[in-house]
């Protein structure tokens, strides 16, 4: 068999058990209390009147289930659910061939829906408060607009990045979702369950040992499970102990305190090659060799949400908690810029 069949056939497999992780009803939904608790009071109510879900907006950082909760909502509703992403839909015609194929009910799923054009966004604004889609016809002195009746359907957006929506946009969701990092104990849940799933043999100890690494994401800690179950079925006779999940995690460069490889660069960088003063982000990038937007998405909210770096007028600082967990002294007096 050649190389590519089997790499496309190990990618579907990676799918089909990402998906049997995800829960898909809002009873095996760990954490985010409030935001589900509003979700399931919006189901029961749209369900008990005959109609409709509103459009729901959900926002946070990646990994976190916004996608999951999207297709739980469309479990709720018994109703089927089409996901695409922001960049992905290139033109009006695109957004047109996604509405007009919906049924009455069903949700649209639009991941990272601040990256669509501008163009398709304001053929969405008719769409999600009138159900009409008005489509152009031609050019110049041909031009026509066609009017398109769709069903009423439920837009589920994702954001990674609320403030980069517009403000029409943003004003047609009926409700807005905002999902915050999980706990230990939540992702410890989590990882249990998953466990279960995965058929692994995992002691609450071990379980809890990869949740406090995981960064408070969900997505992160069934990453680091998966790893920990390939050490253990090989070094530790197929069974996670705290111990194990130790050894294993460190041997992907993932301290105790959940901080990897780049994270203590970044760290390094800010305390060694710039004396603990205040530097911009793109210089901070160069030091480190990653792209400022990587920096910038990715690694400040742990690190920022943890209290190992903070952002200020002048650029980021190391606090002292950074130079704590590198072992460092603190800086007797405040760094000044240069």
């Amino acid at each position: 068999m050649s190389p590519r069949p089997v790499t496309q056939a190990l990618n579907e497999a990676n799918r089909e058990l990402d998906l049997t992780l995800r829960p898909s009803r809002f009873g095996d939904f760990v954490g985010q209390s409030k935001v589900r608790e509003r979700l399931e009071l919006a189901v029961a109510a749209a369900r008990g009147r005959g109609d409709t879900l509103d459009h729901v907006l959900l926002c946070g950082p990646p990994g976190l289930g916004k996608t999951t909760l999207a297709y739980i909502l469309a479990e709720a509703l018994e109703v089927n659910v089409k996901a695409t992403s922001g960049p992905v839909i290139d033109k009006p015609g695109d957004l047109a061939g996604l509405l007009t194929n919906l049924e009455r009910g069903d949700i649209l799923f639009i991941d990272e829906i601040h990256r669509m054009q501008k163009t398709v966004e304001e053929y969405l604004y008719s769409a999600m408060e009138d159900f009409v889609l008005d489509i152009m016809i031609d050019q110049g002195a041909n031009a026509r607009s066609v009017r398109l009746n769709i069903p009423r359907f439920t837009l589920v957006g994702a954001t990674t990045r609320s403030g980069l929506l517009t403000a029409p946009l943003r004003s047609r969701f009926g409700q807005t979702a905002r999902l915050d990092y999980y706990t230990a104990e939540e992702l410890c849940a989590i990882v249990r369950r998953s466990a279960r799933i995965l058929n692994v043999d995992i002691e609450d100890e071990g379980a809890l040992e990869i949740a406090r690494r995981a960064r408070g994401t969900p997505r992160i800690a069934n990453n680091l499970l998966r790893w920990t179950r390939d050490y253990a079925q090989v070094r530790a006779d197929n069974r996670i102990t705290r111990e194990v999940a130790d050894r294993a995690l460190a041997m992907i460069d993932i301290d105790v305190h959940g901080l990897d490889e780049m994270d203590k660069r970044i760290l390094d960088a800010l305390i060694h090659k710039f004396g603990g003063r205040p530097v911009g982000l793109n210089s901070l990038a160069v030091s480190v060799g990653e792209e400022p937007g990587t920096i910038e998405e990715v690694y400040e909210p742990y690190l920022i949400q943890e209290g190992y770096l903070k952002r200020t007028p002048q650029g980021r600082l190391p606090t002292e908690r950074a130079y704590a967990v590198l072992g460092e002294p603190p800086p007797a007096v405040e760094p000044r810029l240069l």
